[in-house]
């Protein structure tokens, strides 16, 4: 299985563009800070996180401000280039 839900917020937003088969995409770059625990002791978590959402998603998301804390879904998959990970989003909830 290939999910992840995470909390995080947009730190990083480029222009919504469009693939060559009309889609919309947008690049973002998203931050997630937390206390996890770890073998029985606290650990804070502070990570930087590449996703790009595409369609219905992208749209949405462009209209986020950056700071806000979203509710996001998605799973990961490899960037363009081969290197590192890339969170395909594919919903978002707002948190309250």
């Amino acid at each position: 299985m290939n999910r992840v839900l995470i909390t995080a917020q947009i730190i990083e937003r480029k222009a919504l563009r469009y693939t060559p088969a009309g889609l919309p995409a947008l690049d973002v770059v998203l931050e997630h800070e937390s206390e996890v625990t770890e073998a029985q002791l606290p650990r804070k978590v502070k990570v930087e996180i590449r996703a790009v959402a595409m369609g219905p998603i992208a749209q949405q998301l462009n209209l986020q401000p950056v700071g806000v804390p979203l509710g996001i879904a998605g799973f990961l998959g490899a960037p363009r280039n081969g290197r590192g990970v890339l969170l395909h989003i594919t919903e978002l909830n707002d948190i309250v």
